[in-house]
C-alpha cells in the first residue's frame, strides 16, 4: 500500500509548500482540526475488535484554505477481519472573493472488502459558500471535471485488472452549529464516470456535541454507492459510527 500511497503524500507536500509560498511564510496562519477516535472490545460468548480513528485539519489562510483527512476502520470478529479502510484526501481552495473558490483535490481510498485494490481520483473545479454566519455555520457547493483510477482486487469479465476515466464531481457540505457546543454536520459527494458507467456517490450525516473543554461525542453515519460496483462486492456501504472527538 506505501507505494500507492506516495503520490498522494507529495501531493499533500506539494500544495502545502505552494500555500505557504502563496501567502508569505510569515503572514497569518490559522490551523484548527479535530482527532476523533472509537474503539469498541467484546469477549465471551463473542469477540469482536472495532477501531476507527480520523484526523481533519484545516489551514485558512488570506487567499487558500487547504483541508487534509485521513480516517482508518478497522473490525474484527470471532477471529476473522470484516473490514479494514483506510483513506487519505486533501483539497486546496483558492479564494475569489469572500464566496467563490477555485478548488484542486486529491483522494486515495482503500477499502480491502469493496472489490477494489485501492481508488485514486484527482479533480479541479468551481466552489461557492452560499451562506456563511459568524458563529461558523456554513452552506457550501461545488463541481468540476477531474479523473479516477480503480485497480480490481480480480481481473474483471474482460480480463482487465484496472479502469479509468474522466469524472464529473459534485460536492456540498453544510455545517450548523445547533449551540456554542454542538454541532450538525452534511456532506455529500460524487464522482461520475464520463468513459465509465459508474456513478460513486458518498453522503456522511454527523452530530457531536462537547462533554468537556475541547472534548465532544460524535455520532455519525455514511452511506457510500456505486453504480457498478466490482461482482464480488455490494453496491451499497453504510457505517454508523461512535466516537470521541478532540478540537483543536
Amino acid at each position: 500500500m506505501l507505494k500507492y500511497s506516495l503520490p498522494m503524500l507529495a501531493m499533500l507536500a506539494a500544495q502545502a509548500a505552494y500555500a505557504d509560498d502563496a501567502a508569505g511564510a510569515a503572514e497569518k496562519k490559522n490551523w484548527k482540526g479535530e482527532a476523533e477516535l472509537g474503539v469498541l472490545v467484546t469477549t465471551g460468548n463473542s469477540e469482536s475488535t472495532n477501531v476507527k480513528g480520523r484526523l481533519n485539519v484545516t489551514q485558512d489562510l488570506d487567499k487558500w484554505r487547504n483541508n487534509y483527512q485521513l480516517e482508518s476502520l478497522y473490525t474484527k470478529s470471532d477471529g476473522d477481519t470484516t473490514a479494514e479502510k483506510y483513506r487519505a484526501a486533501a483539497q486546496g481552495d483558492y479564494k475569489i472573493d469572500k464566496k467563490q473558490f477555485w478548488f484542486v483535490r486529491g483522494s486515495y481510498d482503500d477499502d480491502r472488502f469493496s472489490g477494489y485494490d485501492y481508488q485514486l481520483s484527482t479533480s479541479t473545479g468551481y466552489g461557492n459558500r452560499f451562506w456563511e454566519t459568524d458563529e461558523g455555520s456554513f452552506f457550501e457547493a461545488s463541481g468540476g471535471l477531474g479523473y479516477r483510477y480503480n485497480r480490481f482486487n480480480e481481473a474483471d469479465v474482460n480480463g482487465d485488472m484496472s479502469e479509468q476515466t474522466a469524472i464529473a464531481r459534485l460536492a456540498a457540505k453544510f455545517e450548523y452549529k445547533l449551540s456554542a457546543t454542538s454541532l450538525f454536520r452534511q456532506e455529500l459527494n460524487s464522482e461520475i464516470g464520463l468513459s465509465q458507467s459508474n456513478a460513486i456517490t458518498e453522503s456522511v450525516t454527523s452530530l457531536q456535541a462537547n462533554v468537556m473543554g475541547n472534548l465532544a461525542m460524535k455520532v455519525s453515519f455514511r452511506v457510500k454507492y456505486s453504480s457498478n460496483a466490482p461482482d464480488d462486492a455490494k453496491s451499497t456501504d453504510t457505517e454508523t459510527s461512535f466516537t470521541l472527538l478532540y478540537g483543536f
